[in-house]
C-alpha cells in the first residue's frame, strides 16, 4: 500500500522530526502533499515560523503549535487556534504568570520573561507557580477567532539553555532563525559550544542544500563566509561556521540535540 492510500489526516510530533520526515520522503520520491494529511500538530522544542512555512508547504498541512509540560500535564496546557496568533493557555485548568527568571517578580502587561504556572484542578500533585524555564510573553486581549483565554507567544528560549558566549545571551532558535532565512542551508544544525584557552568559542555546523554543496572550494568558502556574516551580524558576535554534506547532522527520533556545549568537561579536567 502506498502512503497516499492511508487515511490518516492529522500528524503529531516535533517540528524537526517533520522535517526529517519530509527529507526520507524526498529520497522515496513521495511527496506528502499527495497524501490526505491536512493538519500538523507540534511541539516539544522551539521551531521558527520560517520552519512552520517550510513544513506547511512541503507537507501540505496547516501547522499548529501545542504547549505542554510533563510536570503539569504533558500537551494539552496551550494550543493555536486557526488564527495562528498565540497558543490559548486553558486558564480553567492553569493560571499563567510572567516573572523575572533573576528577581522572581511579576512582569506586568505583555513583557518578556519566564513563564510560571498555577494549576488549579489538578488533585494528586498541585503546583503553585511552577517554574516552567520557558521565556515567552501572555497577551490577553480577544484573539481573532472570539476566544478570550490568554494567549502565550511561541517559546523563544530557555532560561537554562540560553548559552552565554563572550558575554552575549544566545538562543539557538535565533541561530535557526538565520540559518532559514539563507538560500542554501538546510534546517539541520547544531551549536558547539568550547572554551580557548580563556575565551568560549562556538561553531555553527549546518547542513547545505545539495544543490549548493561543491567540492569547490573557493565557492565553499563564500558560501561560508556569508553565513558567517549573516549570524555575526545578528548575535554580534564572532562565530565558526562549518558547512556539513546533506545528511551528516545526526538525525533524532525524538527532540533534536541543537547544542553540544563542552565547556563543563574541560572544566573537570
Amino acid at each position: 500500500m502506498l502512503i497516499q492510500d492511508f487515511g490518516v489526516t492529522v500528524w503529531m510530533g516535533t517540528p524537526s522530526y517533520a522535517l526529517y520526515l519530509l527529507e526520507v520522503a524526498d529520497q522515496m520520491g513521495v511527496s506528502l502533499r499527495d497524501t490526505k494529511l491536512r493538519i500538523g500538530i507540534f511541539g516539544a522544542e522551539p521551531w521558527t515560523d520560517a520552519m512552520r512555512q517550510e513544513i506547511e508547504e512541503r507537507m501540505g498541512v496547516k501547522a499548529y503549535d501545542i504547549y505542554g509540560l510533563t510536570e503539569i500535564i504533558g500537551p494539552g496546557v496551550s494550543s493555536e487556534c486557526e488564527a495562528q496568533n498565540g497558543l490559548h493557555v486553558f486558564e480553567d485548568h492553569f493560571y499563567p504568570e510572567i516573572i523575572d527568571p533573576d528577581t522572581l517578580e511579576p512582569i506586568e502587561g505583555d513583557g518578556e520573561g519566564e513563564l510560571v504556572f498555577t494549576t488549579l484542578t489538578k488533585q494528586a500533585m498541585p503546583l503553585l507557580r511552577f517554574r516552567t524555564r520557558d521565556i515567552t510573553r501572555l497577551h490577553r486581549e480577544t484573539c481573532a477567532c472570539g476566544r478570550t483565554l490568554c494567549r502565550m507567544e511561541r517559546v523563544s528560549g530557555r532560561t537554562d539553555d540560553m548559552l552565554i558566549i563572550r558575554g552575549v545571551n544566545v538562543f539557538p532558535s535565533q541561530i535557526e532563525a538565520i540559518l532559514l532565512g539563507i538560500e542554501g542551508t538546510q534546517p539541520h544544525y547544531q551549536l558547539v559550544v568550547d572554551r580557548r584557552g580563556a575565551m568560549d568559542d562556538m561553531e555553527v555546523r549546518v547542513e547545505v542544500e545539495p544543490s549548493f554543496f561543491s567540492d569547490r572550494v573557493r565557492e565553499m568558502e563564500a558560501f561560508e563566509q556569508r553565513v558567517r556574516g549573516k549570524i555575526e551580524g545578528v548575535l554580534g558576535l564572532n562565530v565558526r561556521v562549518r558547512l556539513m554534506e546533506p545528511g551528516a547532522i545526526e538525525r533524532s527520533m525524538g527532540k533534536a540535540k541543537r547544542v553540544i556545549d563542552q565547556r563543563q568537561a574541560h572544566q573537570k579536567t
